[in-house]
Protein backbone atom coordinates (compact mmCIF):
# COMPACT_ATOMS: atom_id res chain seq x y z
CA UNK A 1 0.00 0.00 0.00
CA UNK A 2 1.40 3.12 -0.78
CA UNK A 3 1.94 5.66 1.96
CA UNK A 4 -0.22 8.35 2.39
CA UNK A 5 1.16 11.98 1.65
CA UNK A 6 0.81 14.44 4.40
CA UNK A 7 -1.47 17.36 3.38
CA UNK A 8 -1.46 19.35 7.03
CA UNK A 9 0.59 21.60 8.45
CA UNK A 10 1.48 22.41 12.48
CA UNK A 11 1.14 25.91 13.31
CA UNK A 12 2.59 28.03 15.68
CA UNK A 13 -0.30 28.35 17.83
CA UNK A 14 -0.33 24.10 17.82
CA UNK A 15 -3.28 23.74 15.44
CA UNK A 16 -3.08 20.98 12.59
CA UNK A 17 -3.77 22.77 9.23
CA UNK A 18 -5.24 20.11 6.82
CA UNK A 19 -4.72 21.92 3.61
CA UNK A 20 -7.11 19.66 1.72
CA UNK A 21 -9.87 19.79 4.15
CA UNK A 22 -9.47 23.05 6.19
CA UNK A 23 -12.01 23.55 9.02
CA UNK A 24 -12.55 26.73 10.31
CA UNK A 25 -11.69 25.82 13.82
CA UNK A 26 -8.50 25.08 13.25
CA UNK A 27 -7.29 28.61 12.09
CA UNK A 28 -6.15 31.66 14.61
CA UNK A 29 -5.49 34.83 13.65
CA UNK A 30 -2.25 34.92 15.41
CA UNK A 31 -0.86 32.17 13.07
CA UNK A 32 -2.22 33.99 9.97
CA UNK A 33 -0.50 37.34 11.04
CA UNK A 34 2.74 35.62 11.92
CA UNK A 35 2.78 33.68 8.34
CA UNK A 36 1.72 36.91 6.34
CA UNK A 37 3.79 38.89 7.89
CA UNK A 38 6.92 36.81 7.08
CA UNK A 39 5.63 35.85 3.31
CA UNK A 40 6.97 38.36 0.86
CA UNK A 41 5.45 39.98 -2.40
CA UNK A 42 6.92 39.94 -5.86
CA UNK A 43 8.61 36.81 -5.23
CA UNK A 44 10.81 39.24 -2.56
CA UNK A 45 12.25 40.63 -5.50
CA UNK A 46 11.76 44.55 -4.36
CA UNK A 47 14.16 47.45 -3.42
CA UNK A 48 14.52 47.89 0.25
CA UNK A 49 15.72 46.31 3.31
CA UNK A 50 12.73 44.79 4.09
CA UNK A 51 10.88 41.95 1.81
CA UNK A 52 7.20 43.96 1.27
CA UNK A 53 4.70 41.16 3.04
CA UNK A 54 1.25 40.20 2.31
CA UNK A 55 0.45 41.40 5.06
CA UNK A 56 1.60 45.00 5.03
CA UNK A 57 -0.31 44.47 1.37
CA UNK A 58 -3.62 43.51 3.20
CA UNK A 59 -4.03 46.29 5.28
CA UNK A 60 -3.33 48.68 2.06
CA UNK A 61 -5.87 46.95 0.34
CA UNK A 62 -8.32 47.20 3.36
CA UNK A 63 -7.58 50.86 3.34
CA UNK A 64 -7.99 51.46 -0.32
CA UNK A 65 -11.34 49.65 -0.24
CA UNK A 66 -12.74 51.95 2.75
CA UNK A 67 -11.55 54.96 0.56
CA UNK A 68 -13.23 53.44 -2.48
CA UNK A 69 -16.65 52.53 -0.83
CA UNK A 70 -16.65 54.74 2.55
CA UNK A 71 -19.53 53.47 3.61
CA UNK A 72 -18.85 49.77 3.32
CA UNK A 73 -20.03 47.74 6.15
CA UNK A 74 -17.22 46.41 8.59
CA UNK A 75 -17.54 42.67 7.13
CA UNK A 76 -16.34 43.76 3.57
CA UNK A 77 -13.85 45.48 5.41
CA UNK A 78 -12.75 42.38 7.18
CA UNK A 79 -12.91 40.41 4.27
CA UNK A 80 -10.68 42.67 1.96
CA UNK A 81 -8.11 42.60 4.74
CA UNK A 82 -8.12 38.92 4.57
CA UNK A 83 -8.29 38.77 0.80
CA UNK A 84 -5.05 36.98 0.62
CA UNK A 85 -5.06 35.00 4.34
CA UNK A 86 -4.56 31.77 2.39
CA UNK A 87 -1.16 32.67 1.41
CA UNK A 88 -0.49 32.11 5.18
CA UNK A 89 0.09 28.37 4.67
CA UNK A 90 0.47 28.54 0.59
CA UNK A 91 2.63 31.04 0.08
CA UNK A 92 2.12 34.03 -2.60
CA UNK A 93 3.10 32.97 -6.13
CA UNK A 94 3.11 35.77 -8.76
CA UNK A 95 0.69 34.82 -11.52
CA UNK A 96 2.40 33.76 -14.25
CA UNK A 97 3.14 30.75 -11.52
CA UNK A 98 -0.44 30.15 -10.58
CA UNK A 99 -1.00 29.74 -14.06
CA UNK A 100 1.53 27.00 -14.56
CA UNK A 101 0.22 25.39 -11.56
CA UNK A 102 -3.37 25.53 -13.08
CA UNK A 103 -6.61 25.62 -11.48
CA UNK A 104 -5.69 23.30 -8.85
CA UNK A 105 -4.20 25.92 -6.74
CA UNK A 106 -7.62 27.93 -7.25
CA UNK A 107 -9.29 25.04 -5.76
CA UNK A 108 -6.90 25.27 -2.49
CA UNK A 109 -6.76 29.35 -2.32
CA UNK A 110 -10.97 28.39 -2.13
CA UNK A 111 -11.36 26.25 0.14
CA UNK A 112 -8.91 27.63 2.92
CA UNK A 113 -10.68 31.22 1.91
CA UNK A 114 -13.47 30.06 2.96
CA UNK A 115 -12.60 28.35 6.25
CA UNK A 116 -10.95 31.70 7.17
CA UNK A 117 -14.07 33.75 6.35
CA UNK A 118 -16.29 31.39 8.38
CA UNK A 119 -14.02 31.36 11.17
CA UNK A 120 -14.59 35.26 11.58
CA UNK A 121 -17.91 35.39 11.22
CA UNK A 122 -17.87 36.37 7.23
CA UNK A 123 -19.66 34.43 4.69
CA UNK A 124 -17.76 31.43 3.35
CA UNK A 125 -18.65 32.90 -0.33
CA UNK A 126 -18.02 36.64 -1.10
CA UNK A 127 -21.09 38.47 -3.03
CA UNK A 128 -19.43 38.66 -6.35
CA UNK A 129 -19.91 42.92 -6.29
CA UNK A 130 -18.06 43.01 -2.93
CA UNK A 131 -15.08 40.69 -4.25
CA UNK A 132 -14.96 42.52 -7.53
CA UNK A 133 -14.45 45.86 -5.22
CA UNK A 134 -11.46 44.23 -2.86
CA UNK A 135 -9.95 42.88 -6.53
CA UNK A 136 -9.99 46.34 -7.57
CA UNK A 137 -8.35 47.85 -4.36
CA UNK A 138 -6.19 44.97 -4.55
CA UNK A 139 -4.76 46.48 -8.67
CA UNK A 140 -4.79 49.94 -6.97
CA UNK A 141 -1.92 48.16 -4.09
CA UNK A 142 -0.68 46.04 -6.71
CA UNK A 143 -0.04 49.43 -9.19
CA UNK A 144 1.46 51.58 -6.21
CA UNK A 145 3.75 48.51 -5.65
CA UNK A 146 4.92 48.15 -8.73
CA UNK A 147 5.97 51.31 -9.09
CA UNK A 148 7.36 52.35 -5.81
CA UNK A 149 9.17 49.10 -4.89
CA UNK A 150 9.06 47.13 -7.97
CA UNK A 151 10.77 48.33 -9.99
CA UNK A 152 8.01 48.95 -12.74
CA UNK A 153 7.49 52.23 -14.37
CA UNK A 154 4.36 54.01 -14.72
CA UNK A 155 3.33 53.14 -18.07
CA UNK A 156 4.40 49.63 -17.57
CA UNK A 157 2.16 49.36 -14.22
CA UNK A 158 -0.96 50.97 -16.03
CA UNK A 159 -0.58 48.30 -18.31
CA UNK A 160 -0.74 45.48 -16.29
CA UNK A 161 -2.92 46.78 -13.73
CA UNK A 162 -4.39 49.70 -14.83
CA UNK A 163 -4.01 53.82 -13.75
CA UNK A 164 -5.58 53.86 -9.99
CA UNK A 165 -7.21 57.36 -9.57
CA UNK A 166 -4.78 59.60 -7.66
CA UNK A 167 -7.21 60.19 -4.62
CA UNK A 168 -7.50 56.45 -3.82
CA UNK A 169 -3.64 56.63 -3.35
CA UNK A 170 -3.60 59.99 -1.66
CA UNK A 171 -1.18 60.08 0.92
CA UNK A 172 -0.39 56.46 0.94
CA UNK A 173 3.10 55.28 0.56
CA UNK A 174 4.92 51.90 0.85
CA UNK A 175 6.67 51.54 3.28
CA UNK A 176 8.95 48.02 4.23
CA UNK A 177 9.60 47.45 7.70
CA UNK A 178 10.31 44.36 10.25
CA UNK A 179 7.82 41.68 10.12
CA UNK A 180 7.75 41.67 13.83
CA UNK A 181 6.14 45.30 13.41
CA UNK A 182 3.53 44.32 10.41
CA UNK A 183 2.61 41.37 12.32
CA UNK A 184 1.67 43.15 14.87
CA UNK A 185 -0.36 46.05 13.12
CA UNK A 186 -2.18 43.24 11.07
CA UNK A 187 -3.36 41.49 14.03
CA UNK A 188 -4.68 45.06 15.74
CA UNK A 189 -6.07 45.61 12.41
CA UNK A 190 -8.09 42.50 12.63
CA UNK A 191 -8.81 42.86 16.49
CA UNK A 192 -9.85 46.07 15.44
CA UNK A 193 -12.34 45.10 12.51
CA UNK A 194 -13.97 42.39 14.64
CA UNK A 195 -14.73 44.66 17.98
CA UNK A 196 -16.95 46.66 15.10
CA UNK A 197 -18.54 43.62 13.99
Amino acid sequence: MPKQTRAWQRMLSGRRLDLLDPTPVDIEIEDIAHGLAFVARWNGQTAGDYAYSVAEHSMLVEEIFTRMIPGAPVKWRLAALLHDAPEYVIGDMISPVKAAVGPEYGALDDRLAAAIRIRFGLPAAIPVRVKQQIKKADKVSAWMEATQIAGFSEAEASRFFGRPAPELMDGLDIVLRPPVSVRADFTQRHAALMARL
